[in-house]
């Protein structure tokens, strides 16, 4: 499909969140996918990849998951200071900061005319997180998550009893992991604390560990692999087309 890109300021509980909606030119209503983005916030390959699903079908909306701390429009570099950054606000903005982010782009979606009620999320690191984060919402009904940090070592802030990891139970939607074996950020000692709370919690999921490094799904830098990216592509479209 061809495709359409548009920016939106939403209200949320926390201030206005700028969030860019990548959907198809052509006339109808279509299920949507909040796409979480790295630490660096909207950079040009989260753009292609919202691009590339957009044209499958879907409303992509791609929020600035710091919007509260940095002036709208804000993209960090893929460098040392873009990092240092990105990692000061992933540990300056509680979770539930996230949650109210997430119920106000489910409330944008159910006020437009080209989006269907059925909601999903993916992301990629910290974006991961994020979208195994809004899986606790009701309205989500699938989430796919890539390399998610921070779920297993409760680093990130929160008020008590409402981690992630700890509220694992709480997901009702369809939910993918992936994982890199090569990722140092979620060491085997991690994932394998991850599974078993799924296990032990009885959550829809799928489970994928593949030989690739952290940010394998980034098409800048030494550590993209072209031909696994296409298949997690691949398998996040048939995810989404078939539980939205």
């Amino acid at each position: 499909m061809i495709i359409q890109h548009h920016s939106h300021d939403l209200p949320t509980a926390t201030g206005i969140m700028r969030t860019s909606v990548y959907r198809p030119q052509q006339d109808g209503m279509f299920p949507s996918i909040i796409f979480y983005s790295e630490i660096f916030q909207q950079t040009a390959p989260i753009a292609r990849s919202a691009a590339l699903l957009a044209g499958h079908g879907f409303v992509v909306l791609v929020p600035e998951v710091f919007h509260e701390l940095n002036p709208a429009g804000t993209v960090l570099a893929y460098d040392d200071a873009g990092k240092d950054k990105g990692n000061a606000d992933k540990w300056a903005k509680p979770l539930e900061s996230h949650d109210s982010d997430t119920q106000a782009l489910i409330d944008f979606v159910r006020t437009q005319d080209y989006c269907s009620s059925s909601v999903g999320a993916m992301g990629v690191c910290i974006g991961g997180h994020l979208a195994y984060r809004a899986a606790l919402n009701p309205a989500i009904k699938a989430a796919f998550c890539l390399y998610a940090t921070d779920i297993h070592s409760d680093t990130l802030p929160a008020e008590p009893g409402n981690n992630s990891f700890a509220r694992m139970a709480d997901i009702a939607a369809e939910i993918h992991f992936i994982w890199g074996k090569q990722d140092p950020h979620v060491p085997k000692e991690g994932r394998l604390k991850i599974y078993q709370q799924a296990v032990a919690t009885g959550i829809n999921y799928q489970w994928q560990e593949v030989n690739a490094q952290h940010a394998f799904m980034r098409d800048e830098g030494d550590r993209y692999d072209p031909a696994l990216a296409i298949n997690m592509y691949q398998q996040a479209i048939a995810l989404f087309q078939r539980t939205l």
